[in-house]
């Protein structure tokens, strides 16, 4: 039997409960790691099992663990657990992530705050309880660790009318590159996947007419994402296959930032 691309290693993926880190966690699974879920529910917004009793049928049991990663203690927590149930920490995927959908003028402090503790804080908070442990740990070849920050598009052009998710990710995007180039010397890859248009199962704001097609005219691709496509993405990136590619932030648009 041929061992997946990510066999005896242990992957921790955040916002694992839907979408795209639903596809993330089973792709990663079926790919051979070991995988912890942390997120703070096991809700599929898409429908369907959680995600964890899902994989389990398949034969692939993964663990899952309550995490709200706007909360350091509890980020902390996830690593530490995942380390020691698992002896180690290989790849780190920050998926998770809210939106708001407003503009500026429309947006309270309170609602900043908040999208920025989720969608950027918490990115911080993953990553140094990550790193701090692996670059304690035995390297595999040249790599002690890998993380996968998920982006988007978002971050490097306007995101119309959620200026603080847009914000958020642009701040995600920078991280990757610091993180990347201050801790290469020690082992660490560190890479960002940047979503287009992904059809996850959303409803409200990401569905409206209004937004799909303003998607579509900007993708030039005969079709929008599916959460897949990002997964296939940071598989690469949690590989080997990627071991000289670092401080990157990989596309996954359709074409939408080459249009």
């Amino acid at each position: 039997m041929t061992q997946g691309r990510l066999a005896g290693r242990v992957a921790l993926v955040t916002g694992g409960a839907s979408g795209i880190g639903r596809a993330i966690v089973a792709r990663f699974a079926r790919e051979g790691a070991v995988v912890v879920i942390a997120d703070v529910t096991t809700q599929v917004r898409e429908g369907g099992v959680p995600t964890h009793e899902w994989l389990a049928g398949e034969g692939r049991p993964v663990e899952r663990l309550t995490c709200d990663v706007s909360r350091e203690e509890e980020c902390e927590a996830a690593v530490a657990h995942t380390v020691a149930r698992h002896g180690r920490l290989d790849v780190l995927v920050n998926d998770a992530a809210i939106g708001l959908g407003k503009p500026l003028l429309e947006t309270s402090r309170a609602e900043w705050e908040r999208v920025l503790a989720v969608n950027l804080t918490g990115v911080f908070l993953m990553c140094r309880a990550a790193v701090r442990r692996m670059i304690a740990q035995e390297p595999r070849g040249e790599v002690r660790g890998r993380i996968v920050n998920i982006s988007s598009q978002h971050g490097m052009v306007c995101a119309p009318e959620d200026i603080a998710y847009g914000t958020s990710k642009a701040g995600v995007v920078y991280l990757t590159r610091q993180i990347a180039v201050d801790y290469a010397a020690r082992g660490i890859v560190c890479n960002a996947v940047a979503p287009g248009k992904i059809l996850t199962g959303k409803t409200g704001r990401a569905i409206e007419p209004r937004w799909l097609e303003y998607s579509r005219r900007r993708t030039p691709w005969p079709r929008l994402g599916r959460p897949e496509d990002v997964a296939g993405a940071a598989l690469f990136l949690a590989s080997d296959d990627a071991s000289y590619v670092t401080g990157e932030n990989l596309l996954v648009d359709g074409g939408w930032m080459a249009f």
